[in-house]
């Protein structure tokens, strides 16, 4: 900065402003006194035009961090980028999504999830939380009281410490099962007539099973003597299964499919080979029922499994049908290794119509006009779902058949 004086006298040479620079020793002194202030009153104006460009610039990147700071002096030390951060998570957080009749709540207080872990009236929660199994998995069946006996047999290979139970009642009797000890610890759930996956629809959604490892959704009519659910989940993980099924005893099962009888040796096998016939299945076979296949009489989902499964099961078809050949789409990776069938755990497959009678079985040309019915839907429910799913790919443009894509 360079600051000029004038003199008013009419002489042509400039002259200082703190006078002549001749004179006795304190004019000298009070010459020296003179350019110091001179220099202090230069300094002081650049410092003033120096604070003024640093609270000028301040003034368009900083916010007022409360109401009673004085706009464009007291600014909150909030950067311009964190500010427009702070605005996009909140504009994204106001989206429309599942949770949007809960925008109006904090989003630390909402919960997403629940389970059926029981809680005592007078606990402490902060106990009972602690205490919490950290890893359990869940057994649902549908069951009647006729299949009583049969369903203890099954419970009774499902530890205590490791799985919840959750029991459909298609027959409305609850109080009947009040015999067995495990009674009290198990969900009970009511609906005359329907069937598992009607109850699945509606008491396993992925939310409420959130926190179990494993979901089990078995039938009733299933002998147990050679399996034991702790041993198979170990299998399970150790083969790294995503959808699995213990296998069948060829010898004493009504067997529908070749794919899930025991193999006497190994623990797990996931596909067949069938050289003559129909459907014949080899050793580059992809399909269903030759490999990434099990049948939906007694499956086991992992949480990932369960919860893309839940999704694909539609609400009006109560029968399931067709699902069974779409459950590689939720193997979470190659359904030829990550579906399999665990031999070292068999069952046996009664082969009791679903809300029949263990004691009666009705032969091929005995069935009633109410089975007949109930099959005839059957494959009513196979078209409509199989309907639903052509129409489904050929209206999302966006989705990608992830089962027609080379794995590594």
């Amino acid at each position: 900065m360079i600051v000029k004086f004038w003199s008013t006298d009419t002489a042509a040479s400039p002259v200082s402003p703190c006078g002549s620079l001749d004179g006795n020793v304190e004019s000298t002194k009070w010459l020296k006194g003179c350019w110091w202030s001179r220099a202090f009153l230069c300094a002081s104006l650049f410092a003033s035009m120096v604070l003024l460009i640093i609270v000028v610039i301040l003034d368009s990147h900083l916010e007022v961090a409360a109401p009673w700071r004085m706009t464009g002096l007291l600014k909150s030390p909030v950067s311009q980028s964190t500010q427009f951060s702070i605005q996009n998570q909140c504009e994204k957080a106001s989206e429309p999504s599942e949770h949007m009749h809960a925008n109006s709540l904090p989003r630390g207080i909402i919960r997403e999830t629940t389970d059926l872990y029981f809680h005592t009236l007078g606990g402490d929660p902060v106990r009972e939380a602690r205490e919490t199994p950290a890893s359990q998995s869940l057994l649902a069946m549908p069951v009647g009281i006729k299949q009583k006996e049969t369903v203890d047999k099954i419970i009774g290979k499902f530890p205590e410490g490791q799985f919840m139970i959750m029991l459909f009642h298609y027959d409305g009797v609850v109080d009947q099962w009040n015999t067995y000890s495990w009674s009290s610890r198990a969900i009970h759930v009511v609906a005359l007539n329907q069937t598992k996956w009607w109850f699945a629809k509606r008491f396993l959604h992925p939310d409420i099973v959130s926190s179990y490892k494993y979901v089990f959704v078995w039938d009733e009519d299933i002998g147990v003597e050679n399996f034991h659910a702790s041993r198979y989940l170990d299998i399970v993980e150790k083969e790294g299964l995503e959808i699995s099924q213990p296998a069948l005893d060829f010898k004493l099962s009504e067997i529908h499919h070749q794919i899930t009888v025991r193999r006497p040796k190994g623990l797990v096998h996931r596909r067949i080979y069938k050289t003559r016939g129909n459907g014949l299945c080899f050793k580059n076979s992809t399909r269903p029922r030759c490999t990434g296949w099990v049948e939906m009489m007694v499956p086991v989902f992992s949480q990932a499994a369960w919860h893309c499964t839940w999704f694909m099961i539609q609400n009006d078809l109560i029968h399931a049908w067709g699902l069974d050949m779409k459950l590689g789409y939720c193997a979470q990776g190659n359904p030829s290794q990550k579906v399999g069938i665990v031999d070292d755990q068999y069952i046996v497959h009664f082969g009791i119509p679903s809300l029949g009678d263990h004691s009666s079985k009705p032969s091929a040309d005995v069935r009633s006009r109410d089975r007949l019915a109930v099959r005839h839907r059957s494959y009513v429910e196979l078209d409509m779902f199989e309907k639903r799913w052509n129409d489904s790919v050929v209206k999302d443009q966006c989705w990608q058949d992830a089962l027609e894509q080379p794995w590594d």
